[in-house]
């Protein structure tokens, strides 16, 4: 049984994290409820990397001293799986908005989407998506996005590691990704559909690791408060 002094100290938290919620909105019904079983008024807790509210999976969550090791688990690799829908794009890159350009498909097959992959693997320059939380000038991107104000974003350098097909039925393409910290996977899933000579976005997403930790091991939300009120 965890005790308020362990949280103080530090605990590193597997979450499985739900679809629809922000991982800020996670850690704030966390804090809500260890601050309530234990009745203090203050505790630190934070995320170790942001994911989408369209994404579920592996979410670090840290409490107390081991929020100063939250830049430990940001640094490590992450493994994702997911849904690349080729012929469509969207702003967004997600299913966030709408279908904004449709694409022939039809010369698209296993060996050529299979063949595009080796393009995406190692060293690769990537642009973020106008709808991301990356600050420019002391705005988040997705607050001008949304207004329709247009900024030019640099492209930076993120490492891809693992990039497989794992199955293909089309429009859907399934696949399993490991990269670096700071890779868009909604990116991937936009230039992969341009290098196809056609479009895609990301239609699900799913962490399943961060370093050696996994989802496997997460615990939901409803869980976690189930165990820490017990």
């Amino acid at each position: 049984m965890k005790t308020e002094e362990d949280f103080k100290n530090g605990q590193v938290l597997l979450i499985d994290k739900p679809l629809t919620w922000s991982s800020f909105q996670a850690v704030n019904k966390l804090r809500w409820h260890i601050k309530q079983r234990f009745k203090i008024k203050k505790i630190k807790v934070g995320h170790a990397g942001t994911l989408d509210p369209l994404a579920t999976g592996l979410l670090i969550i840290c409490t107390g001293k081991q929020t100063k090791e939250i830049h430990t688990y940001q640094g490590q690799i992450k493994e994702y799986i997911g849904v690349f829908t080729v012929g469509a794009t969207t702003p967004s890159y997600d299913l966030e908005t709408e279908i904004d350009q449709i694409f022939s498909t039809e010369h698209i097959t296993e060996e050529l989407l299979k063949e595009t992959t080796k393009q995406f693997v190692g060293d690769i320059q990537q642009k973020p998506p106008i709808f991301s939380a990356i600050k420019k000038d002391g705005k988040r991107l997705y607050e001008l996005a949304r207004k329709g104000e247009t900024t030019e974003i640099k492209a930076r350098t993120v490492t891809v590691s693992h990039f497989e097909i794992t199955k293909i039925d089309l429009p859907n393409v399934e696949v399993k990704i490991v990269c670096s910290k700071g890779t868009y996977i909604r990116s991937l899933a936009y230039d992969f559909g341009k290098a196809l000579n056609s479009g895609a976005h990301l239609s699900a997403l799913r962490r399943t690791k961060i370093g050696n930790f996994s989802v496997e091991n997460a615990s939901s939300i409803e869980d976690f408060i189930k165990n820490l009120e017990n």
